[in-house]
């Protein structure tokens, strides 16, 4: 079965069971949960490899060790 075409039944059966629902307080229980899920931050989403990559970078930055734009412009050039 095509991938999308699960999501969309998964989501219309939620929907269904989710109007049958009666009790208020589970109800607030769901939307609590719903926006928690919503505020997560995306630094919690990144994989040790890129908060590592930041990380060094931040120290780099800290140390003093930036180059101008214009430097970075002339690399990439290079580059593309």
């Amino acid at each position: 079965m095509d991938p999308n075409l699960q999501i969309q039944n998964k989501k219309l059966e939620l929907i269904q069971w989710l109007s049958t629902i009666e009790d208020l307080n589970f109800l607030e229980k769901i939307s609590e949960f719903i926006s928690r899920e919503n505020k997560k931050d995306w630094a919690d989403l990144i994989t040790d490899t890129e908060r590592q990559s930041i990380e060094k970078g931040i120290a780099q930055a800290d140390a003093g060790k930036l180059n101008p734009h214009s430097k970075a412009r002339e690399i990439y050039r290079k580059r593309i």
